[in-house]
């Protein structure tokens, strides 16, 4: 029987911390790849953006999870995809322009965000750079919009969740910032469609994570793994804590769990991303 294994993207596979996929993560994947496992690659980002193409041709993932399950790719083709409501972004864009947090989507290549200022805020903190080519948010609403992103503190994010029961807002493991989510879509129901495209049971299934995005993902999965750096209530729902990304703990993990051979680790941070 086939397996599947997701990654989530960004400090699961991408450390932030030197900019690159570490070698054991890249050769993790080549020996999946070799046993003839599914690789699928379970993010909140638009994999299809600027930002995040180049990725891919490092990754190679036999299928995606975009946009937290709002956009499914499997075989190089779209087999799901949901565009939010209109009248809700209106009013979460309204929202977010009067309590000044910043709040948008990156599309194609620009970014259409209300209060940009906080984004790349955020930015320089976590980054030191920040290469956003920011647009009028507005413009959202005359397109077809997946899924958006919040900028603030967590504190802020809980009280625009409360004033909009029909969204969940995932924190990122950094504390600043979140996943806006509609209720009823998932990383998860992701991983159920894909199971039923490929015709391989949830009962082998792996999944790993390090944010509040990833929740679902981790409990729906057979095993559900955390980063050793994931947020703290992750680490409580998931069936096995690994290593840290800089510390090998996708390599680790999958050694672990016997998804991959142990015996010829490629450790140290990649030289290519």
């Amino acid at each position: 029987m086939r397996k599947i294994v997701s990654f989530d993207f960004d400090k699961t596979l991408f450390d932030h911390r030197t900019m690159r996929i570490p070698d054991s993560a890249l050769h993790a994947l080549e020996k999946l790849r070799e046993n003839g496992t599914l690789i699928v690659l379970a993010t909140g980002r638009d994999m299809d953006n600027y930002y995040s193409r180049p990725y891919l041709d490092w990754i190679r993932p036999d299928a995606r999870i975009d946009q937290n399950g709002t956009k499914i790719v499997a075989d190089g083709r779209i087999i799901f995809e949901h565009f939010m409501d209109r009248g809700l972004l209106d009013r979460l864009l309204s929202y977010a322009e009067e309590h000044g947090v910043g709040f948008g989507a990156t599309i194609g290549d620009l970014d259409y965000y209300v209060h940009p200022e906080r984004v790349e805020e955020a930015e320089m903190r976590r980054f030191g750079v920040c290469g956003r080519k920011f647009v009028d948010a507005g413009k959202l609403l005359g397109m077809k919009v997946r899924t958006v992103a919040f900028i603030g503190t967590e504190k802020e994010a809980l009280e625009m969740e409360r004033h909009f029961p029909e969204i969940s807002l995932r924190m990122f493991s950094i504390n600043y910032g979140a996943d806006v989510i509609e209720k009823g879509f998932s990383k998860a129901e992701g991983l159920i469609r894909l199971c039923d495209y490929y015709k391989v049971p949830l009962s082998e299934t792996y999944a790993f994570g390090d944010s509040g995005n990833d929740t679902e993902i981790i409990e729906a999965a057979h095993v559900g793994i955390a980063m050793g750096n994931g947020r703290p209530e992750l680490k409580e729902k998931a069936d096995y804590v690994t290593d840290p990304i800089d510390a090998d703990g996708v390599w680790n993990a999958l050694v672990h769990f016997g998804l991959i051979s142990g015996e010829t680790k490629k450790a140290g941070a990649a030289e290519r991303a």
